[in-house]
């Protein structure tokens, strides 16, 4: 593929940036304190249209592809961080199982409040005691004599579910000894978040204050049988069929950090006198931010190459998990420099930096691991046997 972006892909960039010039370093400082969500932020890319960014026109879309979205994503992380990138993600990318899955009556219910910003929805699969291994999930959906459903269970490490009113849940509808796979019996079900039958905890953690993680505590939590999408006990497939395309957006927002904290960094570089001399002229500063650039720029070609891959429908999962791993990998060595440039002013919030450090950790280890990445290239791109 070519990397020179299209005249619509770069106004899109430029669509972003103006969202994001009205929401400066210090909004985000702000919400990061008072661990508030930035509902103004979301309030204005809803009103753009821009949730609806991957959706049909037919449900309220733009009906673009992951490459828009993913460059939308980058920008937004660019400007703001994962603060900024995580208040919107979830409505960007994750009622994708509903546009491949879901029936037209589906649909037409769920994904136009979703895609105008009235509905918000957290996605609801890891649980405290599976982690990585999804085949394991143990929250059970059973089935009542009227064809309705009952969830119960705990899930873990849940975004937005404090501001969320609908959920995407992953459970368990045959028990997993009664199944020949155990990639078999889990359903995917998008229901309301009833908080009569869900407890909700939030998780004081280390960053990312303004948009919540949580722990859900769920008891008997009723779900209509129009709630479930596609078919019974096929759940973890529609999962697994978005879960390039989240790769490709994480590596988005990675990227866009990286930039982000090395765009500070640089200019903090070339303003900070030392010995008569701005720090930057020094070899020993600008070798690792030129490093930085380098880096991140290979990560983002990777990662247009896995979009491109993907909206072509082409296989790309092996080139999304290279780009998350570059991406996440390059984000954090910026981070990092970012901080050492900026010596001891690194460590002060009102420099920022610290915070994208902070964030960067959360596209490091999520949604997956760098070692699990790496296994699964081995065993896809290199033949060796697998690991686990």
């Amino acid at each position: 593929m070519g990397y020179q972006l299209t005249e619509d892909q770069t106004a899109i960039i430029d669509a972003a940036r103006r969202i994001c010039d009205k929401f400066p370093l210090d909004y985000w400082l702000r919400k990061d304190r008072e661990h508030a969500f930035p509902h103004e932020f979301f309030k204005d890319v809803a009103d753009g249209g821009w949730l609806g960014i991957c959706t049909p026109e037919d449900y309220g879309g733009a009906n673009l592809g992951v490459t828009e979205a993913a460059l939308f994503l980058r920008t937004v992380a660019a400007c703001g961080g994962q603060a900024a990138a995580s208040t919107i993600h979830m409505n960007i990318f994750g009622l994708q199982p509903v546009v491949h899955f879901g029936t037209v009556e589906q649909k037409q219910r769920f994904l136009p409040p979703f895609t105008r910003g009235e509905v918000k929805a957290c996605f609801a699969v890891t649980e405290p005691d599976t982690g990585l291994d999804t085949t394991k999930l143990k929250v059970v959906a059973k089935k009542q004599p009227d064809g309705n459903y009952l969830i119960s269970g705990k899930k873990v490490w849940i975004s937005t579910a404090q501001q969320a009113d609908h959920m995407l849940i992953l459970a368990r509808t045959t028990p997993i000894e009664q199944v020949k796979k155990h990639g078999e019996g889990l359903s995917l079900f998008y229901t309301k978040l009833d908080r009569d039958y869900v407890d909700i905890r939030e998780i004081d953690k280390l960053g990312r204050a303004a948009v919540d993680t949580n722990e859900l505590f769920i008891d008997n939590l009723p779900v209509s049988a129009d709630g479930l999408i596609g078919e019974e006990g096929k759940g973890l497939k529609y999962i697994f069929h978005g879960m390039n395309a989240e790769r490709v957006f994480v590596a988005a927002e990675q990227i866009g950090i990286g930039q982000a904290a090395l765009r500070l960094a640089t200019q903090y570089a070339k303003e900070r006198v030392v010995f008569g001399r701005p720090i930057g002229q020094n070899q020993g500063v600008q070798h690792p931010l030129a490093r930085n650039w380098a880096e991140l720029e290979a990560a983002n070609h990777m990662m247009l190459a896995a979009a491109d891959l993907y909206d072509k429908g082409l296989p790309c999962g092996s080139e999304a998990n290279a780009a998350k791993l570059l991406a996440s990998e390059a984000c954090m060595k910026a981070c990092q420099t970012a901080m050492l440039t900026h010596g001891g002013f690194g460590y002060a919030k009102e420099y920022h930096v610290e915070r994208f450090m902070r964030e960067a950790w959360i596209g490091y280890i999520a949604p997956v691991t760098p070692q699990l990445i790496l296994s699964n290239i081995a065993e896809r791109k290199l033949g060796l046997p697998k690991s686990y």
